[in-house]
């Protein structure tokens, strides 16, 4: 088990509860898939399940690697990936863009869900300010391919691209870990802010806007106070 100290920034309690409630510790579904997920302590956070299911009894099994993308490196410019839509989108396509916010999220993890509305009232809020928002699914299982993709998109009405990618390529290549996991482009393709959308998954106590803070800091074509901060959710699904 590999435990993260947040330092100066500590999720509440409430989102202990909140995972344990919904059963993210095993999976999003009811399938005995590895999910890995995070949970709360008083001052630190700690990631549970990281190997795949199976693993530990094949040690023939391919390991998972990822790229390292930090703070300050140009962004993986993504090509063809499809959305709700049926249409291919590519990272130019948002060229005009004075940000864009990259989120990895999905259908069924109960903090992504919890996340959708901020994300549909982020996506209003910073739209005439010339900001996209850009949520990608990677998770292949059957809740969250194409289909339910484009029925959760109309039940919310998402006005930002819902795109999915089952080759997980560009998940990999952005060093995405959970859902949700916002990566704040600046209009030079830099990555200006990665980490959560705020400090807690209910909205109603969620005191620290972190995603704001830093659109608002890139806006204004400033360095964010805050760049880089451990996210949580549950954890994706790699193949």
């Amino acid at each position: 088990m590999r435990t993260i100290v947040l330092g100066f920034f500590m999720f509440t309690l409430s989102f202990m509860a909140g995972c344990a409630d919904s059963g993210v510790v095993t999976s999003d579904s009811a399938s005995d898939e590895a999910n890995e997920v995070a949970t709360v302590t008083d001052s630190e956070v700690e990631v549970i399940d990281e190997q795949p299911a199976g693993a530990a009894a094949n040690d023939s099994a391919p390991a998972v690697t990822q790229a390292v993308f930090t703070v300050g490196d140009p962004a993986p410019k993504f090509a063809d990936v499809v959305g709700v839509d049926d249409k291919k989108y590519s990272l130019a396509d948002f060229d005009d863009a004075k940000a864009i916010a990259v989120v990895f999220t999905c259908n069924t993890c109960p903090v992504a869900v919890a996340y959708e509305d901020r994300l549909e009232q982020y996506q209003k809020d910073y739209a005439d300010k010339g900001v996209q928002l850009v949520a990608i699914n990677v998770n292949n299982d059957e809740g969250n391919k194409l289909p339910a993709m484009k029925d959760r998109a109309t039940e919310k009405g998402f006005s930002f691209p819902y795109l999915y990618d089952p080759t997980q390529k560009v998940a990999r290549e952005y060093d995405a870990k959970v859902t949700p996991h916002v990566f704040l482009l600046d209009s030079k393709r830099k990555l200006a802010y990665v980490g959560p959308v705020d400090d807690n998954m209910d909205d109603a106590t969620a005191a620290k806007p972190l995603l704001r803070e830093a659109t608002d800091a890139v806006l204004a074509e400033k360095a964010p106070a805050t760049t880089e901060v451990e996210p949580v959710g549950c954890g994706i699904k790699y193949e």
